[in-house]
């Protein structure tokens, strides 16, 4: 731990802690301070002027990231019969319906996404209380309740990104991995940032987007400006 706090002290020496850079040049110092032996994830996040107590102010949704995030996703699919071939076939990692169901129950959750054919939230509704608080319960806002599921499937395995702001107002993302080319990792903030703008509640009162901030799994956090980013 003290040779991580050594590393993490010097990265932010590099550079000043209070100034927002463009996202081009926050991308760059990000790569660079990516000097772990694995390939460290690039992950965005932004402290968002809401207060998600409160209904007509929570952010949640998908966004679709360009480049994908170089991570392997695994997909379980609650579906019967021809919609559980559809899923196999998109390329499912778990299919089922009550077996899944009462694998879930027993612990068993191998998996980072849910899927859901409308007929089979019936039974998926029963492990609200085991899915809902890690935020894999699936949701028809969210595409993950639908009759298309090897377009939900697929969707899910190319890089699609869910998203839900936290209580203190923070929402985050892994955009990519280090061993990215900066201009695809800027493209998929530019991605994310946009969707965050997008998803701006209606009861939102004064600064939206106060803070964001790009870092690496071992690296620096570094301020971004993102006025410039997208919609803004």
């Amino acid at each position: 731990m003290a040779k991580q706090g050594k590393r993490l002290k010097a990265a932010y020496g590099e550079f000043d802690r209070e100034t927002a850079f463009p996202l081009d040049e926050a991308v760059k110092m990000v790569k660079d301070s990516a000097k772990a032996k694995f390939d460290e994830t690039i992950e965005i996040s932004m402290n968002l002027g809401v207060d998600p107590r409160h209904a007509d102010q929570m952010v949640r949704g998908v966004v679709s990231l360009p480049h994908g995030t170089g991570k392997a996703v695994r997909v379980a699919v609650f579906a019967r019969d021809a919609k559980a071939d559809e899923a196999r076939e998109a390329g499912a990692d778990i299919v089922g319906a009550e077996d899944l169901m009462e694998e879930i129950q027993g612990g068993k959750m191998d998996f980072d996404r849910v899927i859901a054919t409308p007929d089979m939230m019936a039974v998926v509704g029963r492990l609200g209380k085991v899915l809902g608080p890690r935020g894999l319960m699936p949701n028809p806002k969210l595409g993950t309740v639908t009759p298309d599921v090897a377009g939900a499937v697929e969707a899910a395995k190319a890089g699609q990104v869910e998203f839900r702001v936290e209580k203190a107002g923070i929402v985050q993302a892994g955009i990519g991995k280090a061993s990215f080319g900066a201009e695809q990792l800027a493209e998929n903030a530019t991605a994310f940032v946009t969707a965050i703008q997008r998803a701006k509640p209606s009861g939102v009162k004064g600064t939206y987007i106060k803070k964001t901030a790009l870092s690496s799994t071992m690296g620096a956090g570094v301020k971004v400006d993102a006025s410039q980013i997208g919609a803004a």
